[in-house]
C-alpha cells in the first residue's frame, strides 16, 4: 500500500470514528438542559432541534471542517441556537437611523407608551367593544371614539376604517356608486406601492371625470363638468408632492359653494391628516383637519398613522347625514377597524385635547419637531461611544444634514439635523450597512456619497446603547 493510500485509509477511519461518536437523539433529549428547553419551547420543537444539530455537525464532519466539535456542550449550544433562530418572528423591531420619521417601510408612526399601554389593557382581555354598558345590550364600536373625534376636529359626525385608501373607497362607493366623481388632473395622486386615486375610485364603482390641467384648474372647470351623472366632487390634498410655478387650484370653500347650488357632496382627502399647525417649527404650512372641516366640505378623510401619529386607520368625518350613509354601507363591514386599532386611536386622540401634550408625548410629532440642538447632543454621545473603541478601517465623524418627515407628508420639507458619518476606508459602505442590518436589533441607515449616515432624529434614547453596540459589532465583523 502506498503512503498516499495509507493516509487516505487513516483519514477515512478517523472520520468514521468521529461520525460514530455523534450522540444519539434520545441521549441528548434526556440531558437536563435539553429537558429545560423542552419546557420553554415544546418537546416536538426540541426533538427537531436535536436532529438538526446532529445533522449540521455530521455535514461539517463530512466537509472536513477541522473546527467542528462533537462535545455535549457544543451540541447543546447548537440546539439552543437553532431554537432561537427558528422561533424568532419575521416581523421584528428595528432601529430607524434614517432620519425619515414616518418611514412607510418601517411601519410609519411609532406609538407612544400611553397608547401601547391602552392597547395591551384592552387587547389582553375582554372589552365592551360592541356592548352598551348602560343599556346592557349590543352597542357600536364607533361610539367609543366618535365623540372624541368630533370634539377635537369640530366635525358633526365620524367613523374610522382600517386605512385611508379604504376610507376613500368607502365614501366614493357610498356617495357616487355608478356616478361620476369630478377631480382635478393636478390632484390624481399616487401613494406608496403604486396605489393611485383613479384606481381606488374605479374600484368603488364610481367613474372618474378629470377636469383642468396638471398645473391649473379653475372653478369654471368644475362648473362645466357638473351634470346629471355627477355623484360628488373630490378634492385631493397633494400631501406627497407639490406643483409650483404657473399654478392655480380651487379652495375647498369655493367648491362647497358651487356644489351646494347643485346639491352635490364635496369630499376632501387630506392624506397625511395634520391636526396641529407645525409651521411654528419651521415646517411648510399644511391645511389642518379642523380648517378643512370648517371649509364646509361634506366629508374629510385622512390617515391615522402619518402626521396624526397613531396606528394605521382611515378617518372619515363630516356632515351628520353623510356619515350616516357611510356607516350604513354594507362595504363598511369589510373595512371596519378592530379593537387594537380602536384602542390605539382613542389613546392617541386623547392627547390632542392639549396640543403641547400631543407634541411632547406622540413620538412622531416629538421627532419631527425635535430641535437641532438635541440631535447635536445625541450625535456627540454616539460618536464618543463608537470612537472609545478602536475600529481600524473606519472614520467616524459628525456633520450637518437634513431629516425628512416622510409618510407622504411635507414633500418639500428639509429639517436641519446633526448626523453621524461613518467612512469605511477599505470597503464600500454597502457592506457595512449590510452588517448593520444583520444585528439584533437590525439597524437601518442611509448611504450617501460613499458613507453610512446615522440620523439621531428617529433614534430613541433607549435605542442608543443597542445602536452603538450594533455598529461596533458590524465593524468587527468586516
Amino acid at each position: 500500500m502506498t503512503e498516499k493510500a495509507a493516509k487516505k485509509e487513516e483519514d477515512a477511519s478517523a472520520l468514521k470514528e468521529k461520525l460514530s461518536s455523534l450522540p444519539a437523539v434520545d441521549k441528548l433529549l434526556l440531558h437536563p438542559k435539553v429537558e429545560d428547553l423542552a419546557d420553554k419551547y415544546s418537546k416536538k420543537a426540541v426533538k427537531r432541534a436535536v436532529r438538526e444539530a446532529i445533522s449540521i455537525t455530521r455535514e461539517r464532519l463530512l466537509s472536513d471542517d477541522e473546527e467542528v466539535e462533537i462535545s455535549e456542550p457544543s451540541m447543546i449550544s447548537l440546539i439552543e441556537d437553532w431554537l432561537l433562530v427558528s422561533h424568532k418572528t419575521a416581523l421584528r423591531p428595528v432601529i430607524n437611523a434614517t432620519g425619515i420619521v414616518l418611514h412607510t417601510n418601517l411601519g410609519r408612526a411609532p406609538l407612544g407608551r400611553d397608547v401601547l399601554e391602552n392597547v395591551i389593557r384592552i387587547a389582553g382581555g375582554y372589552s365592551n367593544l360592541e356592548f352598551d354598558l348602560e343599556k346592557g345590550e349590543r352597542g357600536s364600536r364607533y361610539d367609543h371614539i366618535a365623540k372624541l373625534i368630533n370634539e377635537i376636529t369640530t366635525a358633526e359626525s365620524s367613523i374610522i376604517v382600517n386605512n385611508n385608501a379604504a376610507a376613500v373607497l368607502l365614501v366614493a362607493n357610498t356617495l357616487a356608486n355608478g356616478k361620476e366623481v369630478i377631480v382635478s388632473r393636478g390632484e390624481l395622486v399616487e401613494i406608496g406601492g403604486a396605489f393611485r386615486i383613479p384606481d381606488v375610485i374605479e374600484k368603488s364603482g364610481a367613474m372618474l371625470k378629470e377636469v383642468g390641467t396638471t398645473n391649473r384648474t379653475r372653478l369654471s372647470d368644475y362648473e362645466s363638468a357638473i351634470g346629471p351623472e355627477t355623484g360628488m366632487i373630490l378634492k385631493v390634498h397633494t400631501s406627497n408632492y407639490k406643483i409650483v410655478g404657473f399654478t392655480e387650484d380651487v379652495p375647498a370653500s369655493d367648491l362647497v359653494k358651487l356644489a351646494n347650488k347643485q346639491k352635490i357632496p364635496v369630499m376632501e382627502d387630506l392624506g397625511s391628516g395634520c391636526l396641529v399647525d407645525l409651521s411654528r417649527f419651521g415646517l411648510p404650512r399644511e391645511p389642518t383637519v379642523i380648517e378643512t372641516v370648517k371649509s364646509g366640505v361634506d366629508v374629510v378623510t385622512f390617515s391615522g398613522d402619518k402626521l396624526l401619529g397613531g396606528g394605521q386607520a382611515g378617518f372619515i368625518l363630516g356632515k351628520e347625514d353623510t356619515i350616516k350613509k357611510v356607516r350604513q354601507n354594507p362595504l363598511n363591514r369589510a373595512l371596519r377597524i378592530d379593537k387594537f386599532t380602536l384602542a390605539a386611536a382613542e389613546a392617541t386622540l386623547l392627547m390632542y385635547r392639549d396640543v403641547e401634550v400631543a407634541l411632547k408625548k406622540i413620538p412622531a410629532l416629538s421627532m419631527i419637531t425635535m430641535p437641532y440642538d438635541k440631535t447635536q447632543m445625541r450625535v456627540k454621545r454616539i460618536v464618543r461611544k463608537i470612537n472609545s473603541v478602536p475600529h481600524p478601517g473606519f472614520d467616524v465623524v459628525s456633520a450637518d444634514d437634513f431629516s425628512q418627515p416622510g409618510g407622504g407628508s411635507f414633500p418639500t420639507a428639509d429639517i436641519p439635523t446633526r448626523v453621524v458619518l461613518i467612512f469605511p476606508i477599505e470597503i464600500g459602505p454597502e457592506k457595512l450597512e449590510e452588517r448593520m442590518r444583520a444585528q439584533d436589533p437590525p439597524i437601518i441607515a442611509r448611504i450617501a456619497q460613499e458613507r453610512v449616515i446615522i440620523d439621531p432624529r428617529t433614534i430613541t434614547e433607549s435605542d442608543i446603547p443597542n445602536l452603538t453596540d450594533g455598529i461596533l459589532k458590524a465593524m468587527e465583523a468586516i
